[in-house]
């Protein structure tokens, strides 16, 4: 009886590994968000899961428990007093409307002069005048003919609800375990790709870090100096508006949006002057913000280059949604390490030739 062959011997244990990474890749790609949500998050807070760690002893399970409370009251405790927040404005906001509905504000004589757009202000004041009780019926039927889709939204929330609270379940076991798992990865890196991956480790490593504090603290600072803009406006709610605009901010260009749309409410009031005043603050202060203090952030972090994390930023939610913000740029970041590493050769063997 012949045996089998050396090219054999080999081949079956790799197709039976590669069947074996399908399958596991199958298995976890529900979680793969989840996951990397938790990894950016332990990343993100390893110094303070530290600090704690250092203070509770060998006692590994209670620093994870510690650390993991702790994130979970810093992601609850602002979702918890922004729906606070919404619950009280919501009688204020339909007051609101109620009042612009019945007694619609006069539109500005230099918006009205403008071309289509004066003339369908125009005409929608008239109707407002004219019937503003047909007007809010229909607003009614139309709220009625989407309740499916509000209930559609609803499920969205609660779906992510519940992987929010699975994020926070892997973040206990990434506190409590994350030394070793880094550890076992590097060796297993090493075993495939050398001495190079420590390198590879340490570029998303510091474009993980370059993101969260270029892309979250910009963002903190743009909502704190919109909210001032929107309270010395007159707007109601401006700690909201603040917190929805640094929302807004996390997604690059997506601050206009916010201070757009609050100055355009401002205009539809009467307050033409606030209104104004609300555009130029965001144009000039609030959006001008991320031109100055993001590549300052990331530059201080990492070496890549801004526009790189440009397009990972951009690149990475079109691709992974939300999570892309972060997965996006460290991706660009390893390949940027590998091309920088290929160049550097180049630059060896040339000098050497």
């Amino acid at each position: 009886m012949s045996s089998a062959s050396p090219l054999s011997r080999r081949l079956a244990p790799l197709l039976a590994l590669t069947g074996l990474c399908v399958l596991a890749a199958w298995v976890l790609t529900p979680f793969l968000a989840p996951l990397a949500w938790a990894g950016v998050l332990a990343y993100a807070s390893w110094p303070v899961a530290q600090w704690i760690r250092a203070r509770c002893g060998a006692r590994d399970t209670l620093a994870a428990s510690l650390a993991t409370v702790l994130a979970a009251l810093t992601m609850f405790a602002p979702l918890l007093w922004l729906a606070w927040l919404a619950q009280q404005e919501v009688g204020a906001v339909y007051r609101g409307l109620q009042v612009f509905m019945t007694h619609p504000p006069v539109v500005p004589e230099w918006l009205s002069s403008l071309p289509w757009l004066g003339d369908w202000l125009l005409e929608q004041r008239e109707l407002l005048v004219s019937d503003p009780q047909g007007v809010i019926d229909s607003f009614k039927a139309w709220i009625l003919a989407h309740a499916t889709d509000a209930a559609t939204l609803a499920g969205g929330v609660g779906r992510n609800l519940v992987k929010l609270i699975l994020v926070l379940v892997i973040l206990f076991f990434f506190y409590r375990d994350g030394a070793r798992m880094v550890t076992e990865l590097r060796h297993v890196l090493a075993r495939f790709i050398g001495d190079n991956a420590h390198a590879y480790l340490a570029a998303a490593g510091s474009t993980t870090r370059a993101v969260v504090y270029g892309v979250l603290l910009t963002a903190l600072v743009q909502g704190a100096f919109a909210g001032v803009g929107y309270w010395v406006a007159g707007l109601g709610s401006p700690v909201t508006l603040g917190v929805i605009t640094a929302l807004f901010a996390l997604i690059p260009f997506g601050t206009p949006l916010a201070w757009g749309c609050a100055g355009a409410w401002l205009l539809f009031q009467g307050e033409t002057g606030a209104a104004i005043g609300v555009w130029i603050w965001g144009a000039a202060v609030v959006s001008q913000i991320d031109n100055v203090l993001r590549p300052l952030f990331i530059s201080s972090v990492s070496a890549i280059p801004f526009l790189l994390v440009l397009f990972g930023v951009l690149g990475g939610i079109l691709a992974f949604g939300l999570v892309g913000l972060f997965t996006g740029p460290i991706v660009l970041a390893v390949a940027w390490a590998i091309w920088r590493e290929w160049t550097a050769h180049l630059d060896v063997a040339d000098s050497a030739g």
